[in-house]
């Protein structure tokens, strides 16, 4: 992991991201590439994962920053998975945001994925009694 570099900024080269969305298979976002520029530069808060001058994982995150925070975006290169790239990015981005009392993120919903985000200290909506609403246009 020490020749990874994370790196807090809203500024990402274009062709990165969009290999790494589409790597991710997040077509939705990479089909207006000027749009997805305009959100990550529009974010509270984007950390990325480097290597050899490679964009392998990056964090976005929206909201107040003081009395919450929605983790919209969390992706690591399908070949870069598994050696905690990912664990790193929300451990750091939980770190910046350690008072802020609500960390709300949305994602799929299958055995890894929860396992992966409960290791890391967050409970699926329905063990606190909540529920969660979208409207996707």
């Amino acid at each position: 992991m020490s020749d990874i570099t994370f790196i807090e900024t809203t500024e990402v080269d274009r062709s990165l991201l969009l290999e790494l969305y589409n790597d991710a298979g997040w077509s939705a976002y990479t089909k207006d590439i000027n749009k997805l520029e305009n959100a990550i530069k529009a974010s509270l808060y984007v950390r990325i994962a480097i290597k050899d001058e490679k964009l392998i994982g990056l964090i976005r995150v929206i909201g107040d920053g003081l009395t919450i925070i929605y983790i919209q975006d969390i992706l690591v290169l399908e070949k870069f998975r598994r050696m905690k790239i990912g664990t790193m990015l929300i451990t750091k981005t939980l770190q910046k945001f350690k008072d802020v009392r609500q960390k709300v993120l949305l994602t799929d919903d299958n055995t890894n994925t929860r396992l992966f985000y409960e290791s890391l200290g967050f409970d699926s909506c329905e063990k606190l009694g909540l529920v969660s609403f979208i409207k996707f246009e």
